[in-house]
C-alpha cells in the first residue's frame, strides 16, 4: 500500500517551473530518497507534500486520502511529519519542552501524558540526560536531534526529513544513520529524505527519486541510480559510478 503519493505535481513561481509532473510513491515502512542539485525543486516537493505550498496542478495522497488542500496542522494530525533544512527549535525552551511541542499538535494527551511520551522518544534517541537542559547549551548536532525528536511526537506515518545530516559531522551522521535505522524497525515508519549526503542516502534508501530543473529524471534502487548515465550527468558525477565500484 502506499502510505503517501504524490500525482503529477506542478508548481511555478511567476514564470519558473518549481516542478513539472512530478510522481513520488512512498509505501508503508518504505524509506526513499529525493536527490537532485541545488535548484532540482526537492524543497518545494516537501513544501506541496506538508502544505506549506499548494500545487498548480495535481494530488498529494495520505494513506489513499486526498490531503491536496488540506492545512499543514491537519496534515501532522493525519500522519505527516517533518524536519527543515535550517533546524528550527524554541532556542528557550529545554530539550523535554520542545519535544512536548511536537506531541500537543496531536490533540489528545493531558499534560503529563505529553511529558510521558515526549520523555520515551527523548529516550529512544539516547538524550535522556540532555531532557532537561537549554537548546542553548547543545550543539548543532545535538538541536538537529532535538528537532528529529520533535517530529517524531507527532507519532508521524510518513516522516520527511529535509537535510538532516546538514552540518554535521561523520560521527553525528553516523549516529543519525543507526538513529533512523532503529526507528524505523521500531515503528513501521516511513521516510523521505532529502540529502545532499550519498554516502547516507545510498546506505538508507530502498528507492531514490533524482529531481532537475523541477522534473523527474530518474527513479530506482540505489544500485540503479547509481549506474544511470542521466543521473551522473546532472548531479553525481561521471566518476561517481567507479568511486563507488
Amino acid at each position: 500500500m502506499n502510505v503517501l503519493e504524490a500525482r503529477s505535481i506542478h508548481k511555478r513561481y511567476g514564470g519558473l517551473a518549481a516542478l513539472a509532473d512530478v510522481d513520488l510513491t512512498v509505501k508503508k515502512g518504505q524509506f526513499v530518497a529525493v536527490i537532485g542539485p541545488n535548484g532540482a525543486g526537492k524543497s518545494t516537493l516537501l513544501n506541496v507534500l506538508t502544505g506549506l505550498a499548494m500545487p498548480d496542478e495535481g494530488q498529494v495522497l495520505l494513506e489513499g486520502q486526498a490531503i491536496t488542500r488540506m492545512a499543514t496542522n491537519k496534515r501532522i494530525r493525519a500522519g505527516l511529519g517533518r524536519t527543515f533544512q535550517h533546524g528550527r527549535v524554541f532556542a528557550r525552551l529545554s530539550v523535554l519542552e520542545n519535544v512536548m511541542t511536537g506531541a500537543a499538535i496531536r490533540g489528545d494527551l493531558s499534560e503529563s501524558g505529553l511529558r510521558d511520551v515526549s520523555m520515551e522518544i527523548i529516550e529512544q534517541m539516547g538524550m535522556a540526560d540532555e531532557a532537561h537542559a537549554a537548546i542553548g547549551s547543545l550543539s548543532y548536532g545535538r538541536r538537529r536531534m532535538v528537532e528529529l525528536s520533535r517530529a517524531l511526537a507527532c507519532r508521524p506515518h510518513v516522516l520527511l526529513l529535509d537535510e538532516p545530516a546538514a552540518g554535521l559531522n561523520s560521527g553525528e551522521v553516523d549516529q543519525l544513520i543507526d538513529r533512523l535505522g532503529k526507528l524505523r524497525a521500531a515503528h513501521g515508519l516511513a521516510v523521505v529524505l532529502i540529502e545532499h549526503n550519498m554516502g547516507m542516502v545510498m546506505r538508507l534508501a530502498e528507492r531514490i527519486f533524482v529531481l532537475n530543473f523541477g522534473c523527474k529524471i530518474a527513479e530506482g534502487t540505489p544500485a540503479e541510480i547509481q549506474a544511470n548515465p542521466a543521473v551522473l550527468s546532472a548531479y553525481l558525477g561521471e566518476g561517481y559510478a567507479h568511486a563507488v565500484v
